[in-house]
């Protein structure tokens, strides 16, 4: 018998890189410890959907797929994406009676559509809006924070919007604010970043989360979200972002999608980060592989002008072609006949990315990213076994579910 109470709702908002995708897992590990009873919407931009990926590779997903629902190729703060929204929501309730729902946005949503959305929903409540905010990229293009009101003031006086307008309302929105990766910036400097934000939103409650370590137990203390807080902010808004309802992808961002089966070639890669990568190139993420270390099924997460490297798995074949894998005959045969399907020149081997960006300066990053993939002399040297000079950290994180 279906329950009369409202299921509570959480949503995970912020900009493109701010950790929405590590706090997330971290949440469903922890249900999983605790025998909570969670559901999961997903939310990228890209068609690539790696944060659904990413997700779905977590113990409670693989056990429990129906728990997962992943929406893609558009913002869930477009008029697509709220109707994705709800209908996802629908099957997920359709399936069972979860304790919580927690939403994971795009980095390119803005809140207030979801907002209007939940306010007067039937079957759930919303109680809690999260605003994470990376400490880091604050840090380094709005010295600490300071810079965000004056630049969000002249667009304002200029008609101007853009990604400084999203980041500044994302917080105004939002109930509370998560301060992360605030073990990447100077020592003591953190309160200065709390200050400037709590100037944008002083109702908010503001706590830095380092590696998404959040309880999640504390989302069950959270009373509904105050829609009155936010009333005359909407009604302020409302005729600005009707004028966006049509796009799927606003704020000048632009998306380009890299998919190869060849490995990039590290020297060049380390190369052209450090050359082209700017604070326009918001945000890629993907899976890709590297020359130099051809075992290893490796995720790309940048944001700003942070990089970093995690290995995710082993491919296929490099499980094959290592002498000492530890399978017995059967199990090698098995994995041979699977990559027979493949149709790669390496195998299961591939890269997949995605680049979000300015307009102006996605396609140049991207263009020279696709240069750093070995040409075919250099993949006739990788096939026989040369070694590339690989500049990137030897000792890369395992990622953990």
């Amino acid at each position: 018998m279906k329950t009369s109470l409202k299921i509570p709702v959480v949503i995970l908002n912020g900009f493109l890189g701010s950790g929405k995708t590590t706090l997330f897992r971290s949440l469903l590990a922890q249900s999983k410890k605790k025998n909570i009873q969670v559901c999961a919407i997903v939310n990228d931009m890209s068609e690539l959907d790696v944060d659904g990926e990413l997700l779905g590779n977590t113990d409670i997903v693989e056990q429990n797929n129906t728990i997962l629902e992943s929406i893609h190729s558009c913002v869930l703060s477009s008029k697509k994406g709220i109707k994705k929204l709800n209908d996802a929501i629908e099957k997920l309730l359709s399936n069972q009676e979860p304790e919580l729902i927690i939403i994971e946005t795009s980095g390119s949503c803005h809140p207030m559509p979801l907002i209007e959305y939940f306010k007067n929903h039937t079957s759930v409540r919303l109680t809690g809006v999260f605003a994470l905010v990376d400490s880091l990229m604050l840090s380094h293009d709005y010295n600490y924070g300071e810079r965000l009101i004056p630049i969000m003031q002249n667009n304002l006086a200029n008609g101007k919007r853009d990604t400084v307008n999203l980041l500044v309302e994302q917080i105004m929105f939002c109930s509370h604010l998560l301060l992360t990766k605030a073990d990447r910036i100077q020592e003591g400097k953190l309160p200065d970043i709390a200050s400037h934000i709590q100037n944008i939103n002083p109702y908010s409650s503001t706590h830095s989360v380092l590696f998404g370590k959040l309880d999640i137990a504390s989302l069950f203390e959270l009373q509904n979200y105050d829609f009155f807080k936010v009333e005359k902010l909407i009604n302020e808004l409302k005729p600005v972002l009707a004028s966006q309802d049509k796009e799927d992808r606003p704020y000048n961002l632009a998306t380009r999608i890299i998919k190869d089966d060849r490995p990039f070639h590290p020297q060049r890669l380390w190369d052209i980060c450090h050359q082209f990568l700017d604070q326009r190139i918001y945000r890629s993420k993907g899976f890709f592989w590297l020359a130099s270390r051809d075992k290893h099924s490796l995720l790309w997460n940048q944001a700003a002008g942070g990089i970093n490297l995690e290995i995710i798995g082993s491919w296929r074949s490099g499980i094959v072609e290592d002498a000492n894998n530890g399978l017995s005959s059967m199990e090698i045969e098995l994995m041979k006949e699977m990559l027979s399907k493949e149709s790669g020149r390496f195998g299961d081997r591939h890269c997949d990315l995605t680049v979000i960006g300015d307009e102006s300066q996605v396609d140049r990053f991207t263009n020279a990213l696709k240069s750093c993939f070995l040409t075919d002399s250099e993949i006739e040297l990788w096939n026989n076994n040369h070694e590339f000079n690989d500049p990137w950290p030897k000792n890369i994180v395992r990622m953990v579910n």
